[in-house]
């Protein structure tokens, strides 16, 4: 490169080379003529040495070779023209690589999440447990209409039941695609299915769903529970001695999921109704109504009802109609440092309502233990509860960019019988 070419590109970057002390060619050394212009254009990446360490000024170039400093000067802001003009050629056709060289290298994003929580639960039950959580989110370019999302997730348990012993698996449990056929949106594969406020599920399920419309949408589900007992702190329980009785609805690993969803923003109103059919031991089918709105700035409320048709076996009698509403001010960004945010919710849920439910509070079971006597024909239950009601309470805070703390409080109690149970859940998450 000529000595007035190289010093016209370094004068052109608008920084002085003094900044970069560092000798990054044994062949240019220190008070050399191109010293502080070679060191200036290597330190901003505009050009490469040999593998060897050497710069090799003495060789000749190519127009392709030159034509590429030329494009990574102007990457970085500087004013070229006149070098632009001469190599417009080449720079036009090495856009097209460059540019396709750009987009396999973003064609693949790894993102992540770090969540350390606690738990402690008082009452009729008492526990503690905490872990945790790494989860490795992949996203990758199919092309232009499709993307392909998976997470790995795995767990450390430090305290509680459970010990330190953790859990030291590596699960891959998203793994779906994402992309339109004609004017719906497709997405398929092992993904959670949650819905509105988790209320009714949050679940991970293989399965696919399709939605089509904007302010309008009706969004169709179908899968297949991908895992069991999801829940630590929601459950059902089976009767004792009886094969054909059974008490719970819950997902078990390999039970059907069919939902049906209409949504619609009228206004400020955010509304929904949204049909839910499961193929649990219940044969269980929901229907929920709910609606989100502000009530001043920054404070929305949420309302449901949900109405669910399980049959619970022929010993207990259950309740079929749910409840939950909620308030929330704010809330905290893990972009805006400083942000945070206030909640509280109120349930009141038989377990007919809810196939997997998103609660982190401990609550009581469906049904404890059902002693059922096939030569009698009698069965007794103990401490039968009809699902929960109670309330959460929370609060969260961005505590720096990408690093965001919550602590929450539930007091739940059984719908019927004794059980009564308060947590206390803190977690700090870190996003990356």
């Amino acid at each position: 490169m000529k000595k007035s070419l190289v010093l016209a590109m370094a004068m052109a970057l608008g920084v002085t080379a003094s900044a970069y002390a560092a000798n990054p060619f044994s062949d240019v050394p220190a008070g050399h003529w191109a010293y502080d212009a070679v060191n200036k254009l290597a330190a901003e990446g505009v050009v490469d040495g040999y593998p060897d360490g050497t710069y090799g000024g003495d060789k000749l170039m190519t127009r392709y070779e030159m034509a590429q400093i030329v494009a990574k000067a102007m990457a970085k802001g500087a004013n070229v023209d006149k070098l632009a003009a001469e190599f417009a050629d080449e720079l036009d056709s090495l856009a097209v690589r460059v540019a396709n060289l750009e987009k396999k290298a973003d064609n693949v994003k790894i993102t992540g999440q770090i969540r350390a929580s606690y738990r402690d639960v008082d009452g009729d039950s008492k526990s503690h447990e905490g872990r945790l959580r790494t989860r490795l989110f992949v996203n990758g370019a199919i092309n232009e209409d499709w993307t392909y999302t998976g997470r790995f997730e795995n767990s450390q348990y430090y305290t509680g039941d459970k010990g330190a012993s953790g859990d030291d698996d590596v699960k891959l449990n998203w793994a779906y695609v994402t992309g339109k056929v004609g004017g719906a949106k497709v997405q398929a594969g092992r993904q959670d299915f949650k819905l509105h406020t988790g209320n009714v599920i949050d679940a991970t399920v293989d399965g696919a769903i399709v939605s089509y419309g904007d302010k309008v949408k009706l969004t169709g589900y179908v899968g297949k529970a991908a895992d069991s007992g999801t829940w630590d702190n929601l459950g059902d329980a089976t009767v004792v001695d009886s094969k054909d009785k059974v008490v719970g609805t819950a997902l078990q690993e390999d039970d059907r999921v069919y939902i049906a969803d209409l949504s619609a923003k009228l206004g400020v109103v955010d509304a929904y109704v949204t049909y839910y059919k499961a193929d649990t031991l219940n044969e269980n089918e929901i229907w929920n109504v709910g609606v989100a709105l502000p009530v001043v700035k920054d404070l929305k409320f949420t309302a449901e009802y949900m109405h669910g048709d399980a049959e619970v076996g022929d010993i207990v009698d259950v309740d079929n109609n749910g409840y939950a509403f909620g308030l929330a001010y704010k809330g905290a960004k893990a972009s805006q440092p400083g942000s945070w945010g206030v909640y509280a919710n109120y349930f009141d849920q038989p377990v007919s309502t809810y196939l997997e439910h998103t609660i982190d509070g401990y609550a009581p079971f469906a049904f404890d233990t059902v002693e059922y006597n096939v030569d009698t024909n009698v069965a007794t239950v103990d401490n039968a509860s009809d699902g929960f009601k109670g309330y959460e309470v929370g609060a969260n805070v961005a505590l720096a960019k990408n690093i965001v703390a919550a602590v929450k409080y539930y007091d739940l109690e059984g719908r019927e019988g004794n059980y009564d149970e308060q947590t206390i859940w803190s977690e700090v998450v870190f996003t990356f």
